[in-house]
């Protein structure tokens, strides 16, 4: 039996089932991870065709808030959350921004030496000690980001004795080791999640996600941490701010263009 009768007019009927799907989303008939019913079954609910119906998941799976895959079917996905790489703020401040219960759960923490890709990266000789922790960034009960710290051995040398999963990590280094952290260098791609990852991530091996590798600098250039954020897709959207520097341009008395004002940071 159909939920509602579609109606005929100007608004199209895949964008009715659109509409009332999101709605529904909306209202937690369906939670994240939940299996939305087959084609078919939507079809006899909605009275109309499997065409209106497949636009009308496709349109969700584009916003990010259905994940469609051949063979498994159609899976709401979690809210995703918008993470501001420019922003100072720590994980759990921008959970409480989002009005999510934030927790960390340290999923391994060593002395070990430091693979050659580490031991670059925070200009340290290689095989040097270093402080390896593995963290899972949690979101009202659910695995969002894996993140995997490297820190100097040496220059941290106690870390370990502290409780990492209930303390800010940043407040640790900078009020009980003296660390100050003035700049930070980061990248973004795209990657197929390892099996180790993605049962961390309850994720399915070989999902896409996003690698996020960052180094941060003190004062006088020096490497502090080095970071490897692993995040799902879908579970979050990456956003960052850039000023634009550009030549300002002026027209003078004899109609030719003059560059009046020195080029910002342009040389």
């Amino acid at each position: 039996m159909a939920r509602f009768r579609l109606e005929a007019g100007p608004t199209p009927l895949h964008h009715q089932v659109y509409l009332d799907l999101s709605s529904a989303l909306d209202e937690g008939e369906w939670q994240p991870g939940d299996r939305l019913p087959p084609e078919r079954e939507l079809a006899r609910r909605y009275g109309c065709s499997l065409i209106p119906v497949r636009r009308a998941l496709d349109e969700l799976a584009r916003e990010g808030r259905l994940e469609r895959t051949r063979g498994r079917g159609t899976f709401v996905l979690h809210p995703r959350l918008e993470v501001d790489l420019a922003t100072s703020e720590s994980f759990a401040d921008l959970m409480h921004m989002h009005g999510m219960d934030p927790d960390t759960r340290l999923v391994d923490s060593s002395v070990e030496p430091a693979e050659d890709a580490v031991a670059a990266a925070l200009a340290l000789p290689p095989a040097a000690p270093i402080i390896y922790l593995e963290r899972l960034r949690i979101a009202d009960g659910n695995p969002l980001i894996l993140e995997q710290v490297y820190l100097p051995g040496e220059r941290f040398r106690g870390l370990l004795n502290h409780d990492l999963e209930r303390n800010s990590l940043y407040n640790l280094l900078v009020e009980q080791f003296g660390a100050r952290f003035v700049r930070a260098h980061e990248t973004i791609e795209p990657i197929l999640l390892r099996p180790h990852e993605a049962r961390l991530l309850n994720n399915p091996p070989a999902r896409l996600a996003l690698l996020v590798e960052g180094t941060a600098f003190g004062p006088d250039g020096e490497p502090i941490e080095f970071t490897r954020s692993y995040i799902p897709g879908g579970r979050a959207r990456l956003s960052f701010e850039r000023k634009i520097l550009r030549r300002q341009w002026s027209t003078g008395a004899d109609g030719a263009g003059g560059d009046t004002h020195p080029p910002e940071g342009d040389t």
